[in-house]
């Protein structure tokens, strides 16, 4: 990648107060824009990317039925703001659609059952036969909210905004909680997108679920268009915030992208930080489309 692109990329997160790791990768003919790629990231919901890839995977090889229905009882669900977390009453629902849930409003209740039906074990196997050797879950959802409780005693959800706090979570350590790199999880959008992971119906369907995140104020921020489709999950935690997703413009063009962001403050709502996520995205895929454009002419 070329300085001046790099610098832009920069300066779109030092300018809300960020710093972090940005990789884009175009698809189809591989060319890639990074910064600092090969970071390891704690990768919070983005982890969730993961979750959903091994179970249609599993699907295609013939090994779990999606449409399989699982009862889900009104107590003992993950924590979380959105979805079965926060729904009061018994419900029924497939696996598939356990899935979207978790994409879409990035359900912990519901990922947390997939985590269970799959297990960790076959999460990371899958991961490392698509040759993602340094993408690794170790905890599910409950499992990360759980140590976040640990780090911060008898203070609450009021400690994540204590900088001395914040210190001391294990969760934004990427040698103690589920981590990737940015250019790791570009390469398994990039592998879903090429019907890597699986392919035919089950491919399609993939990225269909993929596609239904219901928040657009990170990485769909910075491609304002009504021709061009972003697919994308979030993550979020105390001081970081994260988004991996896939750009398809009209003329055919492909583009991962992952950005892993780390803040100076520790406010929970920081708007300009959320939309330089968009901006630093949009900076490395004009980039890639550019070079694109000149290779041609």
């Amino acid at each position: 990648m070329n300085t001046p692109v790099r610098g832009r990329i920069t300066a779109a997160l030092t300018d809300a107060g960020l710093g972090g790791a940005l990789c884009a990768t175009d698809i189809d003919t591989g060319a890639t824009v990074a910064l600092a790629a090969d970071t390891p990231v704690s990768t919070a919901s983005v982890h969730k990317l993961c979750l959903v890839a091994t179970l249609y995977r599993e699907a295609a090889a013939g090994r779990l039925d999606p449409t399989t229905p699982v009862d889900i009882p009104a107590g003992a669900r993950a924590p979380g703001p959105t979805g079965l977390a926060v729904m009061r009453d018994a419900a029924r629902l497939s696996l598939r659609d356990l899935a979207s849930l978790a994409v879409a409003v990035s359900d912990n209740a519901a990922a947390d059952i997939l985590w269970d039906h799959l297990g960790l074990d076959t999460v990371n196997a899958t991961m490392n036969a698509l040759g993602l050797t340094r993408t690794i879950a170790v905890h599910n959802q409950a499992g990360l909210y759980a140590t976040m409780v640990a780090d911060t005693g008898d203070s609450g959800p009021a400690a994540l905004v204590d900088p001395a706090a914040v210190a001391r979570l294990t969760v934004l350590d990427p040698a103690r909680t589920n981590r990737s790199t940015p250019r790791e999880i570009t390469a398994l959008l990039t592998a879903v997108w090429r019907d890597e992971v699986c392919d035919g119906a089950w491919g399609e369907e993939l990225r269909a679920v993929l596609g239904v995140q219901a928040w657009s104020h990170r990485l769909a921020s910075g491609f304002p268009f009504d021709d061009v489709r972003v697919s994308g999950k979030t993550g979020t935690l105390p001081t970081q915030r994260h988004e991996a997703g896939v750009v398809e413009y009209p003329d055919g063009g492909r583009y991962a992208v992952a950005v892993f962001t780390r803040a100076a403050s520790t406010a929970a709502t920081l708007p300009a930080a959320d939309a330089a996520i968009g901006r630093a995205a949009r900076i490395a895929v004009d980039a890639l489309r550019n070079r694109n454009t000149r290779e041609r002419t």
